[in-house]
């Protein structure tokens, strides 16, 4: 007779339901798995074998044949201990079949029988919930991040006993509840523009990006406060929704960073990789695919602080996710997308001891010097970042002034308003923010004057723009106007959109 479990696996960052079929008969004992398990897999009948013992269950001395269906797709990681124990358990009648019906079990097992977590539990709890299954059963290390998909009862178990006598009816166990309200209320931002002296054009720059979702670029001497302001960042950007907020977490979740405290993330990410990384970390890839730093700022933010000490052809992998907002990671096994809906943040001194351009004349860098340094960006990279800021040394009388700057609060309220100005417009489009926008859609929501277009054309003869850059000062300009609540764009606005295009043109030559 055959005996059937559900269970779950992961593809990139969305789960796929995988029938767990158990087969006893007659005949010299042994225990098979097919259906391309992985190693991992092909482990489980140790550790099932062993949890069922240690849990005083008796262990079928039959022929085992365990089939994990669909065949033809790769089987991976843990997560088939406990539906191969449940099946086997099922068969040895400790529980009936009518117990498990619309259940899915997902975890791995100790040798004692103890049910641990496993990563990347969230899509498939979501994916569970499509198919319209009812209950999940895994550890109760997994049970609140499970829980966060609706209508979907999770049941925690310590051990296989707690799970054969919840099955049984000889235990209650109450389903796992998740609230995002008591996050809500802990949740709090340390970092504040408050914080931070003078650099006034610099906060207006950050606060065009946050409204529209541009990227940056700032370049100053060292010192100057480039990394302190990209840390502040965050804080002006407006709150994750709900569905956001799942995401992320999916991400998270499939990645193993998911941290037992924070089961819902609901902070935009901020991720500052070090300038050693390699393009697959950048990316994502690995023999096993896994989201890269692109997939795990989703919705959030990539700072690459000194960006011209990152290798040249991992900054040039930028180029792609950047314009699709999704990597696509193609292995022998398979292909594989992520989401990399993120905001590019970087900061770079314009030579390499950094003090090109400082009044006080310290650089000593060569031209061939500075050109080879700033060469590691290349045009095409720097025609998609929107917006192009030189951020100035903090002056004396600004550091010592007792007057308190702006913080991220109020500016987070003109954002917020930017933003929701952008939603109501876009909201057939499906687009979210101006940085989206593509060249149809910038004839269409980006119309200027005759004005507008002789002070644009000035600009693109002048500083030698190419096509890319000109719908981008558009974007741009089209923020400012959201800022400023005007539905149409004005002089004033393309002209300060103009002024964050400049920098390419006098360092970059």
């Amino acid at each position: 007779m055959i005996y059937k479990v559900n269970s779950c696996s992961i593809y990139g960052i969305d789960g796929y339901i995988i029938e767990v079929e158990v087969d006893l008969s007659n005949g010299l004992p042994g225990f098979d798995i097919v259906g391309l398990p992985d190693t991992t897999v092909k482990e489980a009948k140790e550790r099932v074998r062993a949890a069922i013992k240690n849990s005083e269950y008796q262990f079928p001395h039959k022929r085992i044949t365990i089939n994990l269906a669909p065949a033809n797709i790769k089987k991976e990681g843990s997560v088939f201990d406990l539906p191969i124990a449940a099946g086997l358990l099922l068969s040895s009648m400790y529980f009936s079949d009518e117990a498990i019906k619309n259940t899915v079990f997902l975890g791995e097992l100790s040798l004692d029988g103890s049910v641990k977590g496993i990563k990347g539990i969230l899509p498939m709890c979501i994916e569970a919930k499509k198919q319209g299954f009812s209950r999940i059963i895994t550890s109760i290390e997994n049970a609140k991040e499970a829980a966060l998909v609706k209508d979907l009862d999770v049941i925690g178990v310590k051990n296989l006993k707690e799970m054969v006598d919840f099955l049984k009816g000889d235990l209650y166990i109450e389903p796992t509840v998740f609230s995002s309200e008591t996050l809500k209320a802990n949740f709090s931002d340390d970092l504040d523009f408050i914080d931070v002296k003078g650099q006034h054009t610099v906060k207006r720059a950050l606060e065009i990006a946050a409204a529209g979702a541009h990227n940056v670029l700032m370049v100053g001497t060292p010192g100057s406060g480039k990394t302190m302001l990209a840390r502040r960042l965050p804080s002006i950007l407006p709150d994750m929704t709900f569905e956001e907020s799942l995401e992320v977490t999916k991400i998270y979740s499939v990645a193993g960073l998911l941290k037992e405290e924070d089961n819902l993330i609901l902070k935009r990410p901020f991720r500052s990789p070090h300038h050693t990384i390699s393009a697959a970390s950048l990316i994502g890839g690995g023999r096993i695919p896994k989201p890269g730093e692109v997939s795990l700022a989703h919705y959030g933010i990539l700072f690459l602080d000194e960006m011209p000490e990152f290798p040249k052809h991992v900054l040039e992998v930028l180029r792609q996710p950047l314009e699709d907002e999704c990597v696509t990671i193609s292995r022998v096994n398979g292909t594989i997308t992520y989401p990399s809906k993120f905001m590019l943040v970087a900061s770079i001194n314009p030579c390499p001891c950094g003090y090109f351009g400082d009044d006080s004349n310290r650089c000593s860098c060569s031209a061939s010097q500075i050109k080879n340094y700033l060469g590691k960006i290349s045009g095409p990279l720097m025609d998609r970042i929107d917006l192009h800021i030189e951020v100035n040394p903090v002056r004396f009388n600004d550091l010592t002034d007792n007057e308190k700057s702006e913080n991220s609060l109020s500016i987070k309220k003109r954002v917020n308003k930017a933003r929701e100005i952008q939603l109501n417009r876009y909201h057939k489009d499906g687009l979210y923010f101006n940085s989206q926008l593509k060249p149809k859609h910038i004839n269409k929501y980006c119309y200027i004057g005759k004005k507008e277009k002789e002070l644009l054309k000035n600009a693109f003869e002048k500083y030698n723009l190419s096509a890319r850059a000109y719908n981008r000062i558009l974007k741009v300009a089209r923020t400012i106007a959201d800022l400023d609540g005007c539905e149409k764009i004005n002089t004033y606005h393309i002209a300060e959109a103009i002024q964050h295009r400049t920098l390419d043109k006098k360092y970059f030559l």
